[in-house]
């Protein structure tokens, strides 16, 4: 019988809470500004340019592209050590290009 209140407090606060929730926002609406209409962007701002790719970043993705390849290869022919994931690969195969191997 001492279970009956909790369980009524507990419907209560479920039922009330979608009535909660929808009270608020419409609050929050009301009490909002009304919507200014979009800004139009200013004309004169310069469109953003991509810097191009330095010699290093593209020295880089090339290393990135060649170990990629040799870890699909060797993985699918099964010679990846036990255990070995793509981050050590990567660093061991990276390491290895760099210093012209």
């Amino acid at each position: 019988m001492s279970r009956f209140p909790y369980a009524a407090i507990a419907v209560a606060i479920l039922l009330a809470a979608p009535i909660l929730t929808l009270t608020t926002a419409a609050m929050a609406q009301s009490s909002a500004p009304a919507a200014a209409p979009a800004a139009a962007p200013a004309a004169n701002t310069k469109a953003k340019t991509k810097k191009p790719p330095t010699a290093g970043q593209i020295a880089a993705r090339e290393r990135l592209r060649k170990c990629a390849a040799e870890w699909k290869t060797a993985k699918a022919d099964g010679k990846i050590e036990k255990g070995m994931k793509w981050p050590k690969y990567w660093s061991a195969c990276n390491k290895r290009l760099k210093s012209g191997g």
